[in-house]
């Protein structure tokens, strides 16, 4: 299957998740999260893109970024190169660290990358890592407040107001805001095995073996197989294999 290609922002800016294979920590201490930073920092010279708002938690990672002179695709490709390489020498391991495709959404009006800030410097304060946004170390919302290191903080700030102590006056009443927002999420992938998607079509066919869907009257062949395609973490390629039918016959199901 395809993957679906990922939506275009007009206005260049993503909110992007990165998160380790299997929920895979990927900052074990501070130096890991000074070195992702670095990495950061440094490919902001080679792409040019805009970094408005970041969060490192233990196993995954939150991007604010305005894409540069090079598709997202490729920028985030160099900081995941850079990184995992230099875990893996530090860590004596090999193979991948983060999950194969980065999850992205586009931001194109002010008021939603507002939103989409403040969620970012909440996620802590969610994982119950911090009561509050000032206290965790590894976001951004610091460099709001105080000494801008890697963060474009005006564009954000001049939406609050043109005066600056206004402005920051604001931007902390509204970070600190108790919020709901409904932002993009990494959602698991529910798998269930061969084994299970067997006596899963045994019970609802009352047959021994998945195979004999092959001889069934159609109707009610095709009636179990919907059943079936309904069932999450059950694909349409795992019940072809199970039952010997083809996946054109399931799809059209």
């Amino acid at each position: 299957m395809s993957r679906q290609a990922r939506q275009r922002s007009e206005s260049g800016i993503y909110h992007i998740i990165i998160r380790g294979i299997n929920k895979q920590v990927i900052f074990e201490d501070d130096e890991d999260r000074e070195k992702f930073i670095g990495y950061l920092q440094y490919y902001k010279k080679v792409a040019s893109y805009i970094v408005y708002g970041y969060c490192l938690m233990d196993n995954h990672i939150h991007l604010l970024i305005k894409e540069g002179k090079e598709p997202i695709g490729h920028t985030m490709k160099r900081i995941g190169v850079s990184y995992v390489g230099w875990y893996n020498r530090k860590y004596d391991r090999v193979g991948h660290l983060f999950q194969d495709r980065f999850k992205s959404e586009v931001v194109e009006t002010d008021e939603y990358l507002l939103t989409v800030l403040r969620y970012i410097h909440q996620n802590p304060i969610k994982a119950g890592k911090e009561k509050s946004v000032v206290d965790y170390k590894w976001s951004s919302y610091a460099e709001y407040i105080g000494q801008n290191k890697i963060i474009e903080t005006g564009f954000i700030l001049d939406i609050f107001a043109e005066e600056r102590e206004k402005s920051i006056s604001s931007f902390k009443k509204y970070m600190n805001e108790q919020a709901d927002d409904n932002c993009i999420e990494m959602k698991e992938v529910k798998r269930i095995t061969d084994e299970d998607t067997k006596k899963m079509i045994q019970k609802y066919a009352n047959v021994k073996m998945p195979t004999e869907l092959q001889n069934m009257e159609r109707i009610k062949r095709d009636a179990i197989i919907r059943r079936m395609k309904e069932v999450d973490g059950v694909s349409t390629r795992q019940i072809a294999r199970v039952t010997g039918m083809s996946q054109t016959v399931i799809s059209k199901a």
